[in-house]
């Protein structure tokens, strides 16, 4: 995977006097990218994926987190930042089970959403649905300018 990003890896490598030191980092990345054994490496964290748009009324913050329940997740309005935190639980081993393969991230989890302007905060939404989780954040009430006419 890595050796693909370095060209002269096998023709010059024996010449250059780090030859080595480029050997065992490129041997590190391989492990940590791949996991050794040529699948990706688990996170050891979960760190659930989110989108944010805005409209002209409001933004919407979505947040993927699949096999998770509602009160297992805390939202916040915090000094114009949209705070989301939660644990998502690791599923223990069973008896009769054996896991080949365990590659879900589990733990705790915490996203601050920076918010570029004031929202309405008795008017935010937050539904969890199918494992997604949507915030609605109405934005505040501009005061529309006032025409002020200039005399002479």
């Amino acid at each position: 995977m890595v050796s693909s990003l370095i060209p002269w890896r096998k023709e010059r490598q024996l010449t250059r006097p780090f030859g080595r030191m480029f050997e065992e980092m490129e041997n590190l990345m391989e492990r940590v990218l791949e996991g050794g054994n040529g699948y990706p490496a688990v996170l050891e964290t979960f760190y659930p994926t989110a989108n944010v748009a805005e409209t002209e009324s409001q933004f919407e913050v979505t947040l993927d987190l699949p096999g998770m329940k509602p009160e297992e997740i805390k939202v916040e309005l915090r000094q114009g930042n949209l705070l989301i935190s939660g644990e998502r639980k690791e599923e223990k081993e069973e008896k009769g089970k054996t896991f080949h393969r365990i590659e879900r991230s589990y733990g705790e989890f915490r996203r601050t959403i920076p918010l570029p302007c004031d929202v309405q905060e008795g008017k935010i939404d937050a539904r969890f649905t199918d494992g997604v989780l949507k915030v609605t954040l109405p934005k505040c009430e501009k005061i529309k300018p006032k025409q002020i006419t200039v005399k002479t």
